[in-house]
């Protein structure tokens, strides 16, 4: 249902925009000239068509509205599915998918194999006249095995009835199949299958372990028929699956045909007897028998025996295409770029919607996801935990101040008491051991990736700054630095990684150092960038009104500096994300890199798709933070 409003919402707020542009468009000032970049401000409707745009393809190309208009059109597809498997090895065998029967096409290429069989041999160095005379009369009784299946004289009575007993299970089955009540299921059945259906859930459906609180395995396409419609098609599958093995059990052998055979088979066991496996000789009679022994478990008949049946097979197929009556439009409009497909007992989501998860089944899974309950791998997404403040002292103030107070610290009396002293308390305070009033503070996959960018970039614009503004003012720093910065910036941050989580381990130090590097060169050179491209007519300004070094640093410099550093701080913000996952994929325990490498090995799509979708928002985050901050510190770019 919900998905439902929002796609209805979706549909209304692009019209909506799109109409509400263009009649903004004919009441706009017309004024400004083009390229002026106050053309370009605004258009918060144009955002929503974009966003929506986007939404509606998810919804689209993932199936979820096919699952929230229709949501037992999967399960109908299914056993749908199951006939045309059932169906395909029969219809194979006519040319109703095929250009030709595959008994002539079997024939034609048998037929060509011995015959480039006979030319090898014919055209052969290493075998006498002998040889090729016996190899040669093998070829010629094997090809003459054919004639035998093929000649409608020698066909049995008892093979003729079995297939009109099959084209007469077809028929029946097309008959049964097109009455509104097949497959006359008692109220006892249908009970049962309802309650199947109940136990099975959903399309898609996430299920939560009630003694664990882990996500248990989604169901991707529910297997048992919740429709009378998909119980047509489940039962008729059935059926089919039997008619099918009955018909591929039937072998055309005719008396004729089996003395021929059993005759050369002996012929050809007789004379390799002799011969070493190695022999060339040899080889070419096992390959002759090889070939017979496939004519021999080919399906191949007399041209006009299954007439009949593949009438009847065309028949069953028109009639199960007319029972999917709206269905069929169903899977072409709402299930693009694929369909429900059945393998077996199984069905299964070809094309988009497979590798796509629906909106619905993930926002579902992130909700789950969030909770301390669920979490991933233990470990919530995103959650709020009450920390005593008392820890947050002991993490920040070292222990080194307690050590470095005068006297002892207390040592346990006779009695087993120890008396604490001052130099004690202070310990105990250093080290956080004491209760204080508690504050919410968070944790999880999200917050532990979003610290360690934060950390890293923070790091980077305190060192990298300064740094880059010095270089850029001083000849020293510049040659010193120069060197060391573009030694190390061109190299990719995933070969410094592997170093530096060796040396650094795998925790929280070394990916923030790691970030740290990544974020540092940007900023250097950014900083430079912008110290060495203020205009020497302001400094001279400066200069002449009695400016001394740091104002000219403070007012002029660093004004003209912030476009290049802010603009290098979005880059670095983007490089950071990208290197901290990949830092993550390598060594890390949480994460939101951790979480994608691991949903990776066990094909968890929507687990995939929530880590990207997370990234991006958390990029963007950072990125409109950014803006915000270059709207309210540098209001005169792009206006001097």
């Amino acid at each position: 249902m919900l998905t439902q409003i929002i796609t209805f919402l979706i549909f209304f707020a692009v019209i909506g925009c799109i109409l509400y542009g263009r009649r903004l468009i004919r009441t706009e000032k017309v004024d400004a000239v083009f390229g002026n970049p106050e053309r370009a401000r605004g258009g918060t409707h144009w955002v929503i068509v974009g966003s929506s745009f986007l939404l509606l393809v998810w919804l689209y190309y993932s199936w979820d509205i096919a699952k929230s208009f229709y949501p037992k059109s999967a399960n109908e597809l299914c056993q749908v599915g199951k006939v045309n498997d059932s169906l395909l090895g029969l219809k194979y065998q006519f040319p109703i998918e095929e250009r030709e029967f595959k008994s002539t096409a079997q024939i034609k290429k048998e037929n060509k194999n011995l015959q480039l069989i006979l030319e090898e041999i014919q055209n052969s160095n290493e075998l006498n006249n002998q040889q090729k005379t016996i190899l040669a009369s093998f070829i010629n009784k094997t090809n003459q095995l054919i004639p035998l299946l093929t000649n409608e004289d020698l066909i049995e009575i008892e093979t003729k009835q079995k297939i009109d007993d099959i084209t007469g299970k077809i028929n029946l089955l097309t008959e049964n199949f097109q009455k509104p009540d097949y497959p006359f299921e008692t109220e006892q059945e249908y009970n049962e299958r309802q309650k199947a259906v109940s136990e099975e859930g959903g399309w898609g459906i996430v299920k939560v372990s009630a003694g664990t609180g882990s996500i248990e395995n989604t169901i991707e396409v529910p297997l048992v028929p919740a429709t009378d419609r998909g119980l047509k098609f489940h039962a008729a599958a059935q059926e089919l699956n039997l008619i099918s093995d009955e018909f591929f059990k039937l072998r055309n052998h005719n008396p004729e045909f089996k003395d021929q055979i059993k005759s050369l088979k002996e012929k050809i066991k007789a004379y390799r007897k002799d011969l070493d496996s190695e022999d060339l000789s040899s080889n070419y009679a096992k390959n002759i028998v090889k070939i017979a022994r496939r004519i021999e478990f080919a399906s191949i008949y007399p041209p006009n025996a299954l007439d009949k049946m593949q009438n009847a097979i065309i028949k069953f197929d028109v009639a199960q295409k007319e029972a999917q009556g709206g269905l069929r439009f169903i899977d072409i409009f709402l299930f693009p770029a694929g369909t429900i497909v059945a393998s077996g007992p199984s069905c299964s989501e070809q094309g988009s919607g497979r590798w796509l998860p629906k909106p619905s089944d993930t926002f579902n899974k992130f909700a789950l996801m969030l909770k301390p309950s669920v979490g991933y791998k233990d470990i919530p997404l995103l959650w709020i935990d009450m920390v005593d403040v008392s820890k947050m002292i002991g993490f920040i103030l070292p222990d080194w101040i307690a050590d470095i107070l005068p006297g002892e610290y207390p040592v346990h009396t006779k009695d087993g008491i120890v008396k604490q002293n001052f130099k004690g308390y202070v310990l105990k305070v250093v080290t956080g051991d004491f209760d204080l009033f508690k504050v919410p503070v968070p944790y999880g996959h999200i917050w532990d990736s979003f610290m360690r960018v934060f950390l890293g970039l923070v790091f980077g614009i305190l060192i990298g700054v300064p740094l880059g503004l010095f270089m850029g003012l001083n000849r020293f720093a510049k040659g010193f630095f120069d060197p060391l910065i573009e030694l190390y910036r061109p190299v990719p941050p995933l070969a410094w990684a592997p170093l530096i989580i060796s040396v650094l381990g795998i925790d929280n130090t070394g990916k923030v150092f790691l970030l740290f590097m990544v974020s540092l060169s940007i900023m250097i050179i950014s900083a430079r960038a912008g110290a060495s491209g203020t205009q020497l007519s302001k400094i001279h300004a400066a200069h002449s009104l009695g400016a001394s070094k740091k104002q000219i640093l403070r007012y002029v410099i660093f004004p003209n500096s912030l476009p290049e550093i802010l603009t290098g701080i979005r880059v670095a913000v983007g490089m950071c994300w990208g290197t901290l996952v990949a830092a993550e994929f390598l060594a890390g325990t949480t994460g939101i890199g951790f979480v994608e490498n691991v949903a990776k090995k066990y094909f968890q799509y929507e687990v995939i798709w929530i880590t990207i979708f997370i990234m991006g928002m958390l990029g963007l985050l950072f990125d409109v933070t950014l803006r915000k901050i270059i709207d309210k510190t540098i209001p005169w770019r792009g206006k001097g």
